[in-house]
């Protein structure tokens, strides 16, 4: 079995453009699951059904939920608490990993370090899982933490330290974005529109709506088409 871990990052850039009807007919040719942690449930769905700008994408995305196109992790049979204290571990470390004028810089939130402490209990299962996750920082965190301590030095205008013993626990990870799933979208003829400018459109858009995808990155995904 596969399964694709969805970020609210991601979830979130989709139901903003209208491709959440894409996402269904792309869990249909998967051949595996795709699944949210409770954390990133209470994200994108428990909270915003309370807040009148955000209820209709929250009802969307518990449509995709009641209709099993996403899934929990009970449903692969891993609890909960099982959960929760691998990703209490991860937000420890990483939130303590990176420092700036003797304070702790706080990077991950606990819906992110879920689909990771998800996705280490998978492997664990043997099971294969690629995280899906928009947001720039988690993303520089796991591939190129270097880079992102750069970034941080240049967004906060401070020296920032790092403890470079913490990195190990976020090493392996295999991340995609929106971007690579509009990509597949795109590639499976999914996406119910014709013409030379789909791909492109569908690309801008998701950036647009927060995916960390550069101008070159785009550029790239186009010629490989």
């Amino acid at each position: 079995m596969k399964a694709i871990i969805f970020d609210a990052s991601t979830l979130i850039s989709l139901a903003m453009n209208g491709l959440l009807p894409e996402l269904k007919e792309l869990r249909k040719i998967f051949d595996g699951k795709f699944i949210i942690t409770n954390d990133v449930k209470r994200e994108i769905i428990d909270k915003p059904l309370t807040i009148k700008k955000f209820e209709l994408e929250a009802l969307k995305i518990k449509q995709l939920l009641d209709e099993k196109v996403l899934e929990l992790p009970s449903s692969v049979g891993i609890k909960d608490s099982e959960i929760f204290v691998q990703t209490e571990e991860l937000v420890d470390v990483a939130n303590n990993t990176f420092m700036g004028q003797g304070k702790e810089i706080r990077l991950i939130s606990m819906g992110e370090a879920s689909c990771l402490a998800l996705s280490k209990i998978l492997e664990k299962n043997k099971v294969k899982s690629a995280i899906a996750v928009d947001e720039r920082t988690m993303r520089m965190f796991v591939e190129t933490p270097k880079d992102l301590q750069k970034l941080l030095q240049k967004k906060m205008h401070i020296k920032v330290t790092i403890k470079k013993e913490n990195f190990k626990p976020f090493a392996g990870f295999r991340i995609i974005r929106s971007a690579e799933l509009v990509y597949l979208m795109h590639k499976k003829g999914l996406v119910k529109l014709d013409g030379p400018k789909v791909l492109d459109a569908l690309l801008w858009a998701v950036k647009f709506k927060g995916c960390s995808i550069s101008d070159e990155e785009i550029r790239e995904i186009e010629r490989i088409r």
